[in-house]
């Protein structure tokens, strides 16, 4: 698994707007990569201010790679129209390993069999295997195996990572740990950039 911190620093709301997009971005390119996609967002007044990723699968490490490091939203703010800056910057970081979230207790955990759904062909969408499962204000949803019980234990892997990754980052930032830090957005040198109000990345990713 990787684990990715997703900040708009101390950015205005534009930036946390920015951070909604890439969010929707990274979750469509994680559906198209066949990587589980795990969140936890930190709410803020125009988007999310920030989000824990908790990414997993095979192809997990490339899709971080493409997103890690500053990205780059240009478009003419619609919270201040007459607004003069066009530049929003969101930052993307890899978190250290965690020294531990809070140990999750199977029978705490709520689990609901749903319909596997996603890419596996008509006998995966007409059985209940996949499984939806919350802790608390962490959720996550597994259709990786065929059977219920595996998927269930995947779930409660997935649901200790994002535990985990979000104690990173508390721990991270209670420690000072400034190359990270949120404050710490470059604004500068993306390695993506996109453009306008839907999001278009320049140059095509």
């Amino acid at each position: 698994m990787t684990t990715l911190l997703i900040s708009s620093g101390n950015g205005p709301g534009e930036c946390q707007q920015a951070v909604g997009h890439v969010l929707a971005r990274m979750s469509q390119e994680a559906a198209e990569r066949g990587v589980a996609l795990d969140l936890v967002c930190r709410a803020g007044r125009h988007g999310p201010v920030s989000a824990v990723a908790v990414l997993s699968g095979r192809r997990a490490g490339e899709l971080a790679t493409r997103w890690h490091g500053a990205l780059l939203w240009r478009c003419a703010s619609t919270l201040r129209p007459k607004h003069r800056r066009k530049s929003w910057f969101v930052q993307v970081f890899r978190l250290p390993d965690a020294a531990g979230g809070a140990a999750i207790d199977p029978r705490a955990v709520e689990m609901v069999a749903i319909r596997a759904g996603g890419p596996g062909g008509q006998h995966q969408n007409k059985t209940s295997s996949a499984i939806r499962a919350r802790w608390g204000d962490y959720a996550v949803v597994v259709r990786d195996e065929r059977s219920q019980h595996q998927n269930r234990r995947l779930a409660l892997a997935r649901l200790q990572a994002l535990a985990d990754a979000d104690a990173a980052e508390a721990q991270a930032t209670r420690d000072g740990q400034a190359h990270w830090l949120h404050h710490q957005v470059q604004r500068g040198a993306p390695v993506r950039t996109f453009d306008g109000p839907d999001f278009v990345e320049r140059g095509g990713g």
